[in-house]
């Protein structure tokens, strides 16, 4: 695929000169909106954020004073961050009607969200994007929710009771320094309420087409004069989607999850929190399987179970209003069938960190974290590990010094992570991030950062069968192809540069804009070994080639873009919202790598854009639509044409106890394809259209 590019945008440029095209654009842009908006009004004065159950009705100055606390590990207004980083909001979350996590991921600007079936997804920011997006870390109230096993995340099992959610931060770019190896292009954050906040009875339900039936049943109350709790439990049952040639796909699901939440402040200085939840769910799909007698790789249509549970307890120390100290541990068991194989995994983690003042300057975080990993695989003939058994340790020590170089206006923040891993030892990810505050209004900011995604237990041990077969000219003889792990994989390396600006042009409109250049080195490639000819034994016998294939470091490569977000209120009652990114890979191979390596420029879309639209009847009914455009997938194993897609929400609240909402999403066609995985699960799945109807009862 690489040798088309050329052809199709142009002459190649030198590996410099697209930052310097991006970076002269965002500056360009956003320097003169923020001077001419300076002279035509005066810098409105800060606002204080109001509480959560108030955002519907924040203006879009207050929506900038939202604190987040991704970017640096401590609380910032989400105006003044020095990084790429879109909050999806609860408001956001109820307007866009949505029922599953990966949904709502859509809204953000630069990241790839790609449904395989009717409960798996193929979620990335910047590129790389497959059913194992090795390069995003998720986070849920802190807890890491990335399997060690594919390097990924298993969005299927990946949930909460929306309701509870105060908001969604997603980073695209690196955030090793604080977060460690695998936040290479991203991180997302799903924060939880307060059990506080969430004190009452809530109930919740629908049902209809595709979703056929879900609901959420929710309670807080007061443990003492300052103890808080709530228990939750929900339950979802979705259709089975369509394949490409008509059949159903047998990817029908049911999913039940409870938790509990418990929140103690027993002084100002200090604050508790005990958390946890439970799962179990049944999801059906097809996997893709070998049989030698014939040679033949074929779809094998079965259902698995998956079930786990998580308990979290954190406590925070407050020394001054500028220094402080958290810990908090957590245990996870997740029990996971995925078709050909089960993965059996307890993980345990521990994290501190502690923030001082230095001066009036300075502001300096330092911490560090263990994390201990055990797994028990159980194989089958498809899915073999070298061992089946095996032990993580995790050891990482951080710092970061944010200096004020001009008070309020000039800050740099330098910082790095250590980290010890069992496959590689030491890491090292420093960066450096400059943020320029002209005005209230304006923030211009600059990062370089290192980091490294470490090789995964299937990057080492696994041993799986592959389909070569898009990638070969037609042959007279089956063929049968062993993809089989290295021992000697080194971690994979990134050095991003990053600019960008957000601008309140007006009250009633913002801008927010990146652009970044990404250089990677020492990827994960697939190398073909010699192939042979060999026979069954009869009767009768079959002749096939064995095409045996390994995981090298072989592959390298750039890629840059850009991503604009424009929030437009143009009355009190009407928002619009739209995103626009665009992206583009340059991949390389240093070594005999198949040609699956470079077709991983395919799996991510080049451009994509997306506008929302809300109105307010009054407080009584609500109404919102949605456009979404996404680039088509050139990949040999994709070949996903481009789609627009269309989903609408009318929502009836007849008084501030109830809401009844009607929700539809795909509704532009009956069905439409999205991503193919490339290995394991089925291909030639297409997403189906799905309207539903939704009463949430509050008191």
């Amino acid at each position: 695929m690489s040798a088309t590019m050329p052809q199709r945008f142009g002459q190649a440029r030198s590996r410099r000169s697209p930052l310097s095209c991006l970076l002269g654009l965002i500056t360009s842009l956003g320097l003169g909106v923020a001077w001419s908006s300076a002279q035509a009004s005066d810098v409105a004065q800060s606002r204080t954020a109001a509480p959560a159950e108030d955002l519907a009705r924040l203006s879009l100055e207050e929506l900038g004073t939202i604190k987040v606390t991704t970017v640096s590990r401590k609380s910032e207004s989400l105006s003044s961050a020095a990084a790429a980083i879109h909050v999806i909001t609860e408001d956001d979350l109820r307007r866009s009607g949505v029922t599953a996590l990966p949904e709502a991921l859509r809204m953000v600007p630069g990241l790839q969200v790609a449904r395989s079936n009717s409960r798996q997804w193929g979620i990335s920011a910047r590129g790389f994007n497959e059913a194992f997006s090795n390069k995003l870390l998720v986070l849920m109230d802190g807890r890491s929710i990335y399997t060690p096993l594919f390097s990924g995340v298993f969005w299927e099992e990946t949930d909460t009771d929306l309701e509870d959610i105060e908001r969604i931060e997603v980073i695209r770019g690196p955030g090793a320094t604080l977060w460690g190896a695998n936040a290479v292009n991203g991180i997302i954050n799903i924060i939880t309420k307060n059990a506080k906040e969430t004190q009452g009875t809530l109930v919740s339900g629908g049902g209809g087409v595709e979703e056929r039936g879900f609901g959420t049943a929710r309670y807080g109350g007061r443990l003492g004069p300052k103890a808080f709790y709530r228990i939750y439990g929900k339950y979802s049952n979705r259709d089975e989607f369509t394949r490409t040639d008509g059949r159903g796909a047998g990817d029908s699901s049911w999913f039940g999850q409870s938790g509990f939440r418990v929140d103690w402040e027993p002084s100002g200085a200090d604050s508790f929190t005990l958390q946890g939840d439970s799962y179990y769910g049944d999801i059906g799909g097809t996997n893709l399987r070998q049989s030698f007698e014939p040679p033949t790789l074929f779809l094998d249509t079965r259902r698995s179970q998956v079930k786990g549970g998580n308990v979290l307890g954190r406590w925070t120390h407050d020394f001054s209003s500028d220094s402080d100290f958290a810990l908090q541990v957590y245990y996870d068991r997740t029990d996971r069938e995925f078709g050909i194989a089960r993965d059996i995994r307890d993980t345990i983690d521990l994290d501190a960190q502690h923030r001082f003042g230095i001066g009036d300057r300075q502001e300096f975080i330092w911490g560090g974290g263990y994390r201990y990993s055990v797994d028990d695989i159980k194989e089958t003939s498809d899915f073999r590990m070298r061992d089946p058994n095996d032990r993580l340790q995790l050891f990482s020590v951080f710092a970061q010094d944010e200096i004020a170089l001009v008070p309020d206006r000039v800050r740099l923040t330098l910082g790095t992570k250590v980290e010890h891993h069992e496959f590689t030892g030491f890491e090292v990810q420093p960066s450096g991030r400059l943020a320029w505050t002209p005005g209230e209004r304006y923030t211009l900011w600059g990062a370089v950062s290192r980091a490294v995604r470490t090789p995964s237990r299937a990057d080492r041990d696994l041993s799986v069968f592959a389909d070569p077969s898009p990638y070969l000219p037609p042959l007279p003889f089956p063929i049968v192809s062993l993809a089989t792990g290295n021992e000697d994989l080194d971690s994979e390396e990134l050095l991003a540069y990053e600019i960008g600006s957000r601008i309140q042009v007006h009250p009633r409109l913002s801008l927010d804009c990146a652009a970044f250049y990404n250089d990677y080195e020492r990827l994960r490639s697939i190398a073909s070994l010699p192939a042979n000819l060999r026979t069954t034994p009869g009767p009768p016998p079959t002749t096939y080639l064995f095409l045996p294939l390994t995981v090298r470091n072989d592959l390298f490569g750039e890629t840059y873009g850009a991503e604009i977000s424009v929030n437009w209120q143009p009355l009190d009652a009407w928002r619009l919202r739209a995103n626009y990114s665009f992206l583009r890979m340059q991949l390389h191979s240093r070594g005999p790598a198949t040609s699956f390596t470079e077709d991983t420029e395919g799996n991510s879309p080049q451009h994509q854009f997306a506008l929302w639209s809300h109105v307010d009847f009054g407080r009584a009914v609500e109404w919102g639509l949605g456009v979404r455009y996404v680039d088509d997938l050139e990949a040999k194993l994709l070949q996903i044409p481009a789609y627009t897609e269309l989903e609408a929400r009318l929502a009836w609240k007849p008084n501030r106890h109830c809401e009844v909402a009607v929700v539809g999403n795909n509704l532009l066609h009956a069905h439409h394809q999205e991503f193919n995985p490339v290995v394991i699960f089925g291909r030639n799945v297409e997403v189906d259209r799905a309207v539903y109807a939704k009463v949430t009862l509050r008191f």
